[in-house]
This record gives C-alpha cells, structure tokens and sequence, in this order.
C-alpha cells in the first residue's frame, strides 16, 4: 500500500467535497428526537439524512447499494451496502462501519461570529454543530474505501449504518438492525467514527464507554408559590430538599457516588492503559478543559482523572426547572424545583438496575412528607471492549504509524454510545475499531464544537489501512466464526433508553 497516494487522495476528497458538505450539513438544525419532538413536522432530520445520502449516491463506488430505511414512526437509517473488491473468493465475512447524523441542542455560549447552525472555518477547524459528532462518519467511511478501490486493494463486503437518534440513546437503532439482519450479515470487524482522541498526535482507540443513567427528579412543597418572608422557617424550601436526596447519592465534597452498587472492580489491562494514557497525555488529561482561573481538577493523580472519566460513576445536572431567571425571581418560596439527573455509569454495569437504584434512592421516605418524583429518561448499557486480535492490533499501531507518525493509543471515553454494546450482545465474537475526531477543545455538546479537518483526514486514511488489513486477516482464516452466535439473539427487548 502506498501510504503516500492513499493520504493524498483521502486529503483531496476532503477538501474539495467533505468539508464542503460538511458546511451545509451544520447549517440544518436536525436537534436529536429527545430535543425536538416534533422533528417529523419540522423536516430537519429527512434534510440531514437526504444531504447525506444524495452525497452517497453520486459516489463511483461500483455494485454500491444505498437506502433510506424508514421504519413507521422511527428516525430514517441510512443502509449501503459495498460488496467485496479484489476477490474471487466467495465469503461472508464483512464489515461495518457506523456513525450518527442527529445532533446534539444549540447550547449557549458560543463566541462572537459562532452558531451551532452557522459553518465557520478557522484555520484547521471547522465550527459549527455535529462536524465532528459526527456527521463526518459517512463522508469518512465511503472515502476509505474508495481509497483503498483507486490503489487496486481488496476489501471485503462492507455495510455502514448512519443512524438518526444515537444522541437519544438509539432507541430506534435495534429496531432497525432486526429489520436489516440478513443483509448486515455477521461482520468480523466493526468500525465506529463516533468517539474521541486525547489528542491529534495518533490514532486512538476506544477501548470501554460509560453507561448511562438518568432523568427527572421534582419536589414540591405547594401548590403555589407564597410569600418567602412569610412562609420561610414554616414550610421547607423545595430546593433544601432537592439538596437533601442528592446527598444520599453522592459525597458533594468529592464528588464520590456512595452507593457501592453503583461501582465496578476496574479491569488489570484498562488500569494499565489508563495509566500509560496518563504518562502520554501529561497534564492534557485536564488541560483541554476551558477552566477558570484558578480552579484545580478533582484529584492531583492524573491516572485517577483517566479512570473517573472511564470506569467510575458521576454525576451531573444538565438542566433545571422551577427556578426563575435572576432579573425575574422574586421573594418567593417556590412551589417546587427539578432538576435532570445525568449519571455516568461504569462500562460493565447494568444500567436497569442503576435506574431502579436511583428510582428507590431518591424517592422512598421523602424529607417533611414532600412529593419526591423521579421520572427514568434514559438507561443505557456501556461496554468494555473484546481483547484486541492480533492482526487487528497490528493493524491499528501500523495505521497510527503511517497516518500519523506516532503509536497508537488505547483509552475508554467516559461516553455513551448504545450501539456498541448492542452490537457486542449481537456479534460477540467481533473485534471493534473504535475512534473518532473529537479531541481537545473539540467539545462535542457544548459551545464551539469544532472538527479538526487534519485529524479527520487521518482517521478516514487509517481506517482505509485498517480495512486493508481486515481483509488479508479474513483470507487467512483469522477473523473465520465470529458472530456465529449472531442469529439467535434479537434487540426487541433490549430496554435502551
């Protein structure tokens, strides 16, 4: 393989149509179905999903097959399936290659001249929302493979999935993956495009991603709100009372979650990847964070901050209600305050039972009699990654090498990607590339998110050599079995979400 043409035809690719597409691909405000009910009304999720796959159609990728799924009442799924190149041996192995069109809400707090639906390019960056989050993943996934197709390499049967609604746990994604089970097949390799990188040095891979816990949590004291002076000393304040159930949660001093439950042993080899992650990154572990001035991260340790972020439970409060603006808040005693409840679980824990954990935790013997409400929004697996193959190791190191000029890194995300795990129950023989484009600053969620247009070129190359690879694995009997189990189990039940 000539590492050389490869990169330079991925890099053209992406500046004179990726990037371009990229760019109207920000501009349509297609927000997840969890922030936007009506998106069947509005038409912003059909304008994403036609964007991408018009751009799919006209791609010269022969005996390429492409459709618009749409299951009655469910988020459109993007299916293309690319039959094998370069053999004349018949084989059912394959792979697929996954990413997400939906995107995350608007957020505030974006600088002056950015928007989450306003493109903008800024040396190396390309602002705007769901660039890198990752809307980049099919543009990416079909130009590996036609880099690998110019060069005359061989590749194996190849599906990719672009899905609708992986930012509100995917809960229509098992649904499809049933629908289409003959025509997936049993891959041997899966490809994700949909995570992180600790930094745009090398190739990395992740290796375990957080589960995930949440929802509504609402007291309420009145049924209107009274005068504060009056009522104050007589009727508990609902948010002291808020204050109170989180406590039974979590250690407000450290920020530990006190349930042991709620905790896993961490695995000896993600203990030593953390560790080295830790020597490799220094004090970027913490440093791509937009901090104030002088505040200090959660511990001194950096193999601590790795494994909080990976493999320990954490608590957020992503929104609240209740709760006037400052300009319009008065000397009330409030009726009521809620807050959402957004808890990172470790990757092996089941996420029902942390759900049912913090159902009774918050709810049974309210303080003063309150009405203690807790409303279960999302329950979503994690998973911990099969040990990397052989072939597949060398593989990923060899990409990193050459796309990059350094060794590839191993690290969980503190993350959630439901699909992973999903397709870890369906295929458990699978090995998994799992990698993505949002490194430091990036902040995928937040204000300024932003695709390094660099990195995105490298990965797209890396994961051509990795399917190369894939492909004279599979020839010698390397990746034959996996998913042999594949057929008997069903996601109906799954309870994502």
């Amino acid at each position: 393989m000539d590492s050389a043409k490869i990169a330079s035809f991925v890099g053209e690719a992406w500046d004179g149509e990726i990037v371009p597409k990229l760019v109207e691909y920000i501009r349509i405000p297609n927000k997840s179905p969890m922030f936007d009910s009506s998106w069947q009304t509005h038409g912003f999720m059909d304008a994403a999903t036609d964007l991408l796959a018009d751009w799919a159609r006209k791609q010269p990728i022969a005996g390429m097959k492409l459709e618009v799924v749409r299951l009655t009442g469910r988020t459109p799924l993007i299916f293309i399936e690319i039959p094998a190149f370069g053999t004349s041996t018949p084989s059912d192995d394959c792979v697929l290659l996954y990413g997400h069109l939906d995107k995350q809400p608007e957020m505030t707090g974006w600088a002056d001249g950015l928007g989450p639906w306003t493109p903008v390019i800024r040396g190396d960056k390309l602002f705007g929302r769901g660039g890198a989050d990752d809307g980049y993943a099919l543009f990416g996934s079909l130009t590996a493979i036609q880099a690998l197709r110019e060069q005359g390499h061989p590749h194996q049967r190849c599906v990719v999935l672009i899905e609708a609604c992986e930012e509100s746990g995917s809960y229509d994604l098992p649904y499809y993956v049933d629908h289409l089970a003959e025509r997936i097949g049993t891959p041997s390799l899966v490809v994700c495009l949909d995570s992180g990188c600790a930094n745009y040095d090398q190739l990395w891979c992740t290796t375990s991603l957080r589960g995930i816990a949440g929802g509504n949590l609402r007291v309420s004291v009145l049924s209107e709100g009274v005068h504060s002076g009056d009522a104050s000393g007589i009727v508990p304040s609902s948010f002291r009372l808020l204050r109170q159930l989180l406590s039974r949660l979590e250690d407000e001093t450290t920020g530990t979650i006190l349930l042991s439950e709620l905790h896993v042993e961490v695995p000896a080899d993600r203990l030593a990847q953390a560790e080295r992650a830790a020597d490799v990154l220094g004090t970027a572990v913490y440093d791509k964070f937009p901090w104030l001035p002088d505040i200090v991260p959660m511990s001194p340790n950096l193999t601590e901050l790795v494994l909080n972020r990976t493999w320990r439970p954490m608590l957020s409060i992503t929104g609240a209600d209740g709760l006037p603006p400052l300009g319009n808040a008065g000397n009330v005693l409030r009726p009521q305050t809620a807050v959402k409840l957004s808890l990172r679980l470790p990757p092996t824990l089941n996420p029902k039972m942390a759900s049912e954990t913090l159902q009774r935790l918050l709810t049974e013997h309210p303080p003063y009699g309150a009405r203690v409400e807790f409303e279960v929004e999302k329950s979503s697996t994690g998973w911990n990654a099969p040990v990397l193959a052989p072939w597949l190791e060398t593989a990923i190191d060899r990409a990193s090498q050459e796309c990059f000029g350094a060794p590839a890194m191993y690290m969980g995300e503190g993350g959630t990607i439901p699909f992973m795990g999903m397709l870890g129950e369906k295929f458990p023989g699978a090995q998994f590339m799992i990698t993505g484009v949002l490194g430091p600053h990036s902040n995928a969620h937040g204000p300024n998110e932003f695709l390094h247009i660099p990195t995105g070129k490298k990965v797209t190359a890396a994961v051509a050599r990795v399917v190369a690879e894939h492909f004279h694995a599979s020839e010698a009997g390397l990746t034959r079995g996996v998913g042999a189990q594949a057929g008997e189990s069903s996601f109906g039940d799954h309870g994502c979400c």
